[in-house]
């Protein structure tokens, strides 16, 4: 049993700023080892985004391919080691959600929701960006440790779309780091941004949206008190209390069956 494991079976919470945050319990359930990984990063995004392309050139050989437990769905994992820090990737199915209205939605939403993965790194494709945007929001609901990696910079720029990333990095309140993933360009710097958050160098301070709708406000911040009570350590209660108000089965039934609870801050 690792050190990290033991503290998790004993119970004891990490006591330094720049420990992993991610659930060794529940990424075991999700078929993640992480033997050997100091840190596990998510890469989500929109289909057609070249997040693969991200993926192939952050991992080069190092990277392996299964099913999901208990789903088709194919799930690609790897890993690359920076300043002497080992990572694993893992590249979620692409959705356009996490509404899990899908299977592939399902997947990536629970992998970030209990996985809890130290850095999840968000690939948009810079010339549908309004588009991509909307994914980008429901994640930073669920966590706030992301990246926004702004992909297919050049084609952007060849079509006449200018992109300001430091005022998006302003608005959205993370890293937004422009790349070019098939050429390589960008990518240096979004390693070190990886690395700066899994360790804790860099916070983020995301936007959390809220509705005009004074009542459904107030519906969510009387679901979030009654969350409170019950997972206090839970770190996105408002995210759990939306989707409660959808009806969500599957956030339902992890309520019900204590599963939510292991999740803490």
């Amino acid at each position: 049993m690792s050190f990290q494991e033991q503290k998790l079976s004993n119970n004891i919470q990490p006591d330094c700023a720049n420990c992993p945050i991610h659930n060794i319990g529940n990424l075991k359930k999700l078929g993640i080892n992480m033997d050997d990984f100091d840190f596990v990063v998510a890469l989500a995004g929109n289909p057609n985004t070249g997040k693969s392309t991200v993926f192939n050139y952050l991992t080069g050989l190092r990277q392996h391919t299964g099913n999901w437990p208990g789903k088709t769905v194919t799930r690609a994992e790897g890993g690359f080691e920076y300043h002497n820090k080992k990572f694993k990737i893992v590249d979620l199915p692409g959705t356009y959600s996490l509404l899990s209205t899908s299977v592939d939605e399902e997947v990536a939403r629970d992998f970030i929701l209990f996985g809890q993965p130290d850095v999840t790194v968000i690939v948009a494709d810079a010339t549908r960006l309004e588009r991509n945007l909307n994914l980008t929001l429901q994640i930073l609901e669920i966590t706030d440790r992301v990246i926004l990696c702004l992909n297919l910079i050049d084609e952007a720029q060849r079509n006449g779309i200018t992109i300001n990333e430091r005022i998006l990095a302003k608005e959205l309140g993370i890293p937004v780091i422009p790349t070019v993933a098939r050429s390589g360009r960008g990518i240096d710097d979004l390693l070190k941004m990886i690395y700066d958050i899994a360790i804790g160098n860099f916070k983020t301070k995301p936007i959390k949206l809220k509705s005009n709708s004074e009542e459904l406000n107030k519906a969510i911040d009387e679901i979030v008190g009654l969350i409170s009570v019950e997972f206090p350590n839970l770190p996105n209660k408002r995210w759990v209390a939306l989707r409660l108000l959808e009806g969500d089965q599957s956030i339902i039934n992890s309520i019900l069956n204590g599963e939510l609870g292991n999740i803490k801050i």
